[in-house]
């Protein structure tokens, strides 16, 4: 485990510690895959990820243990494929780039979008927690498929 690891556990079991929770490895090991994973998973991904090295973890608690992540404003919830549920971990400004022919979400960092928010943020005397922008299209690897 690397130095950020540590870093990252630690602030884990803090937070689940100001919340009431528990620090169990099984909460923590579903708050590294729902914090870590750039790809923005759902539940059912992080539960069978978490479930193959915890077999007694169950869903309800993954769901418990993401709510507690995105109380904290640790994870946002984003509902943007096919009603599938994903979990985003990137809290700054930025755009989900989603494909709509294999569902990936991936984000795109704009210091323009970023910009836009924190003058609306300001001129609205608004705090943002969280936010989502998507564009939906087809990835470049759908593209390419299509060409083949």
């Amino acid at each position: 485990m690397n130095g950020s690891e540590v870093t990252s556990d630690r602030r884990i079991v803090e937070a689940l510690r100001r919340k009431g929770y528990r620090a169990t490895p099984q909460r923590i090991a579903i708050c590294r895959s729902a914090i870590r994973s750039r790809d923005h998973p759902t539940a059912q991904r992080i539960y069978k990820e978490v479930k193959a090295q915890y077999p007694t973890v169950s869903l309800a608690t993954v769901y418990k243990t993401i709510d507690v992540l995105k109380e904290l404003h640790m994870v946002q919830e984003l509902a943007i494929v096919d009603g599938d549920t994903r979990f985003d971990s990137n809290m700054e400004a930025h755009v989900n780039l989603v494909c709509v022919r294999c569902g990936s979400v991936r984000d795109l960092d704009s210091q323009i979008v970023q910009d836009m928010i924190g003058k609306v943020a300001r001129a609205a005397r608004f705090d943002v927690t969280g936010q989502s922008f998507a564009l939906y299209g087809v990835c470049r690897e759908c593209d390419v498929r299509k060409e083949a």
